[in-house]
């Protein structure tokens, strides 16, 4: 059994992929693929019908907001959200605390002003900046609930009055969030949902036909949403298995359990990390991911005979970011836990070594 540790795109549950086989062979007693199916077919609309439903029912979504599924990935949401939502004589406050951080804030000031209003760049983007004051003519706050490359992640949003924007790429889905505390969530799927070629974004009507320049059919969340998310050809595969995966974390009890799963695998990760002598981690213990978990030897030397110690357990995927180094296990829901034993024990059995 290969234990996939991969960043994304990531693990999915074997049942999803065993599914979503047969459908690529024939789809619904259809006699065609799902490969090859007209996206505008019952069938299909169907899927999207099903995928929205799921969502918001496993994120428990309020009215007033609107689930729509995109295209492009994050990346073409650091773009799009100022597009809709930053007049060019208006500031928008963004937290930096990390690389997709630092390009959303990039992107904006394509768009209007934008104000950093904390920055982890001075220690390599280790912690969560603490008693961020958010300036109340803010046109929004924008932030990164978990950073990937760097393992840290924001589990409270921060107080204020202006509307908040979360790239949630990387931990939606993993755990329970109030929806009503944000105005616009969006996520590639390849984390946690599905796989790479959908974003979901989760936005609050209310907020959307506020700024005045014209904005491109395709990047104006309006029209997407009356589209309902078929304005142009969906990535139709893609939808398809992300529901498959919706159906599964729906199936082993929601997001309130699969939290609890996620809290186990990470808890008993870093505990290893903290123990074993030849380990460490690379963030503050307060502001530690649950999805990527980031470490490096004590001794460097022996990172790589330990990459390849792990490689010979069929365990992959945990070389670090080259921007951090060292080890970057990401845990996200489909990494079953016996998987995370493994690394653990390949760990113990390392130090056993080279005491």
């Amino acid at each position: 059994m290969i234990h996939n540790f991969g960043a994304g795109p990531c693990i999915l549950p074997q049942e999803v992929f065993k599914q979503a086989s047969q459908a690529v062979l024939e789809f619904n007693g259809t006699g065609l693929s799902i490969l090859e199916i007209s996206h505008r077919t019952p069938e299909f609309e169907a899927v999207v019908d099903e995928t929205v439903r799921l969502i918001k029912e496993l994120l428990n979504v309020p009215e007033g907001y609107s689930v729509v599924l995109l295209q492009g990935g994050a990346s073409l949401q650091f773009s799009m959200v100022p597009m809709n939502l930053l007049g060019e004589s208006q500031t928008a406050a963004y937290l930096d605390t990390g690389v997709w951080a630092s390009k959303a804030l990039k992107e904006a000031k394509i768009f209007g002003n934008v104000n950093v209003v904390a920055s982890s760049k001075d220690q390599n983007y280790s912690y969560i900046p603490k008693d961020i004051e958010i300036p109340e003519d803010s046109a929004y706050f924008h932030f990164t609930s978990n950073n990937t490359i760097y393992g840290t992640e924001l589990l409270e949003v921060p107080k204020t009055n202006v509307p908040v924007v979360c790239d949630m790429s990387s931990d939606i889905l993993s755990r329970v969030i109030n929806v009503s505390d944000f105005d616009l969530i969006y996520a590639g799927a390849q984390k946690n949902m599905g796989p790479a070629g959908v974003t979901v974004a989760i936005v609050k009507d209310s907020i959307l036909g506020k700024v005045d320049r014209k904005i491109p059919s395709m990047l104006d969340y309006k029209v997407q949403i009356e589209g309902g998310s078929m304005y142009n050809t969906p990535p139709v595969f893609a939808i398809y298995v992300s529901m498959l995966n919706l159906r599964w974390l729906k199936s082993k009890g929601g997001v309130a359990e699969i939290e609890k799963e996620n809290i186990s695998k990470s808890v008993a990760l870093y505990k290893e990390i903290d123990r074993n002598p030849l380990f460490k981690g690379t963030c503050r213990p307060e502001d530690r991911s649950r999805m990527n978990v980031c470490f490096v030897m004590e001794n460097p030397e022996l990172e790589k005979p330990f990459l390849k110690f792990a490689e010979d357990r069929d365990i992959i995927g945990i070389k670090g970011h080259r921007s951090v180094g060292g080890f970057r296990a990401s845990m996200y829901n489909g990494l079953p836990i016996t998987s995370v034993h493994v690394l653990i024990d390949a760990m113990q059995d390392f130090a056993e070594k080279h005491r």
